[in-house]
């Protein structure tokens, strides 16, 4: 039932605790699935949206070569599973995607068909100079093959602001305590994208080398090591081929009439200012305007789709024979079409669970040298005195997992 107007985009104490009694509920999933099987086709379609040409996904006679011996899905490819937004309830309150930490204790391989579980586990309160107080929701996803087996658990991390007209220097950062302004996150109004040192960026630089079929032993990685600086820039195209290889428009309720409906039931929409009509709360990754009118400054990127950018570096870095245990990326500032994304990473710590682990701190940085993605990831590498990485990560044990001794979790 749609809410009542006066209450509709309003965050207060009411909103809060119908959003709370959900904690712990299972959760209908069918706007956040894209896919249900890795088929070859929908893993190709999402390689890309991403732009993630690693022949492990997409070249069957390669893959068949490597260790695993069939063609595999891109870590990241569960997002169109399942999107991991949880942010039920607060009607009419903007959600803006804050950040993932995803557990895969298997790799993802073609043909695998999924089960999904979801559950919304935390409802935070904050308070901000920009937007007063706002929601962070948190929830988690479970990720299970056909036949029962563990692949993956997510949480998915979803800040939630009131939707009200706002400036074009206003924030793209609801992520974070303090969010920032967009000038602080680089954004020069009018100017033309720069470099990290402050000269225009001109064409993107080449990507780096990808390290295939040569194992990364364990042994070869030290902390300290740093890996080799990735840069894409955000176009229109990009954000075309991610709606189109991994969401669509279901996240917003679906397109033509099941749109209309979606927003009638929910009260998900924007409002257009020239017309009084309800329309897509995505609109502001298409459009500079609406962009501005949401608060982001201009056209802005999708913050899964980053993060998958994320995935692909490490995924690049690691080579065939490694596995991506873990990734916990915050989504920290926006970026806006024309924006170049410079990715870096440093390894922190080593350890051996059962596999060789080393664990790489990751910072995304824009032309104008401000931190818009950070976190960390956590590699399982072949090594000449444990072996190859086995799989599932133990025993797909969804109530184990494993830390760097200096973290100390």
């Amino acid at each position: 039932m749609a809410a009542a107007g006066a209450r509709w985009g309003v965050i207060d104490d009411e909103s809060i605790a119908e959003a709370t009694a959900l904690i712990g509920q299972k959760l209908r999933r069918d706007r956040m699935r894209w896919n249900e099987a890795a088929t070859p086709d929908a893993i190709r379609q999402f390689c890309e949206g991403v732009g993630d040409d690693n022949p492990l996904w997409s070249d069957p006679e390669y893959a068949k070569q490597s260790r695993w011996g069939m063609l595999l899905a891109p870590p990241s490819f569960l997002y169109s599973i399942d999107a991991t937004i949880v942010a039920p309830k607060l009607p009419g309150v903007q959600w803006i995607y804050a950040g993932t930490r995803w557990r895969w204790y298997d790799v993802v391989r073609a043909n695998d068909v999924f089960d999904v579980d979801a559950k919304l586990t935390d409802v935070e309160t904050k308070t901000g100079r920009r937007f007063g107080l706002w929601v962070l929701q948190k929830g988690e996803i479970e990720f299970r093959r056909s036949d029962g087996a563990l692949v993956c658990l997510a949480e998915g991390r979803v800040a939630r602001t009131p939707r009200r007209r706002r400036s074009a220097d206003t924030t793209g950062s609801e992520a974070t305590e303090t969010p920032a302004r967009r000038e602080d996150a680089g954004q020069s109004a009018g100017g033309s994208p720069t470099t990290a040192s402050g000269e225009p960026s001109g064409s993107e630089p080449v990507k780096p080398s990808r390290r295939g079929g040569e194992p990364r032993l364990w042994e070869s990685v030290e902390p300290g090591d740093t890996l080799e600086t990735c840069a894409i820039v955000l176009t229109l195209e990009r954000i075309f081929a991610w709606y189109t290889g991994a969401q669509g428009a279901l996240h917003y309720g679906g397109a033509h009439a099941d749109g209309v409906r979606y927003r009638h039931r929910h009260d998900d929409y924007e409002i257009n200012a020239q017309t009084g009509a309800k329309d897509s709360a995505a609109r502001g990754h298409f459009s500079s305007k609406e962009g501005r009118d949401v608060g982001m400054g201009g056209t802005y990127d999708v913050g899964l789709q980053r993060i998958a950018w994320v995935v692909a570096y490490v995924t690049d870095w690691m080579g065939d024979d490694a596995h991506l245990a873990e990734a916990d990326i915050d989504v920290v500032a926006p970026n806006l079409v024309g924006d170049t994304t410079y990715f870096s990473g440093v390894v922190t710590d080593r350890w051996y669970d059962e596999n060789a682990f080393v664990d790489i701190a990751i910072e995304g940085r824009n032309q104008k040298g401000a931190v818009t993605t950070k976190g960390h990831v956590a590699v399982a590498l072949p090594s000449t005195e444990y072996g190859a990485v086995r799989l599932p990560l133990f025993g797909g044990d969804g109530r184990r997992w494993t830390s760097p001794p200096m973290r100390g979790e």
